[in-house]
């Protein structure tokens, strides 16, 4: 029973210890995007329009170095915007393999991509049973590794350098849908705000909590507190519209940071696309 029990409270802490730690990365987040780098020097219109030409750049080539190049090039841009290298390549290459991989490795094995062996696993005469990685499929799985993890170090640097609502102005100014940005803007506040709630009712949990508890209880109290979880979320988002209209809200977000094209912007708007443009042409 106090094997069971240590391993419940392990489970509860260790819930309470990623979700502390996922608000303490959220605002680290922000505080990066204030600091004096050279991505945070840029207008967002500048660094989205860029990061969208080299997304389209890692898309359309076809040459594995090319978007290993451009993966290269998102290592010095992040040091001179002052974000910590160990956590901006944990932030792209912790869990990106794991969910690409799962994609990635059925294109390994020769059933799904045929061509030369690399490493023969079974080959059986009787019954005829043949598998092996093969060098296509090793190369396709590259590609795709690759290709994922060159645009997501793209959006992790856009993301960390741009404060949240500089960036949802800079979508509004581009013509993204209104509604679009709207909801963008509300799930991203309030992924924060839950978890904030989450939180608490961990450490309140956890602080009040004296002698055995059963696994049973334990998952009532999920469930219960799952329950109260979305009936505090639905009633936040009704009193959160009510406290917009009576506000002034009309449909239209409006963020109190002005943005402002400079000549700097634009010089660097084209060494984005012109980066974009050879790695297009390089990677046919």
């Amino acid at each position: 029973m106090n094997q069971s029990k240590r391993k419940t409270r392990g489970v509860i802490e260790k819930t309470l210890a990623e979700i502390t730690g996922a608000l303490e990365q959220t605002l680290f987040a922000e505080e990066l995007a204030r600091q004096p780098g050279l991505l945070q020097a840029l207008d967002a219109r500048a660094k989205l329009l860029g990061a969208f030409a080299l997304l389209i750049a890692i898309s359309a080539a076809q040459n594995l170095v090319v978007i290993a190049a451009l993966y290269a090039l998102t290592l010095p841009v992040a040091i001179a915007s002052r974000v910590p290298l160990g956590f901006f390549l944990k932030r792209v290459w912790v869990l990106m393999p794991f969910f690409t991989g799962i994609v990635a490795l059925p294109a390994l094995f020769s059933p799904f991509t045929p061509g030369a062996p690399l490493i023969t696993l079974i080959d059986l005469a009787s019954p005829r049973v043949y598998l092996a990685i093969t060098y296509p499929g090793v190369i396709t799985a590259a590609f795709l590794l690759m290709r994922v993890g060159a645009s997501v170090s793209i959006a992790v640097l856009l993301i960390l350098t741009t404060r949240w609502a500089t960036l949802l102005h800079a979508l509004r100014v581009l013509r993204v849908p209104q509604a679009f940005v709207l909801i963008l803007g509300m799930t991203y506040r309030y992924i924060y705000v839950l978890l904030h709630a989450v939180n608490n009712l961990f450490l309140a949990r956890t602080s009040r909590v004296v002698g055995r508890v059963s696994g049973a209880d334990n998952r009532r109290w999920v469930a219960a507190s799952m329950g109260a979880l979305f009936a505090k979320s639905y009633a936040l988002s009704d009193d959160v519209y009510l406290a917009m209209l009576s506000r002034g809200f009309r449909g239209e977000a409006r963020a109190m940071d002005a943005i402002a094209w400079r000549a700097r912007d634009g010089v660097w708007l084209a060494v984005f696309v012109v980066i974009a443009v050879i790695a297009i042409w390089l990677g046919k």
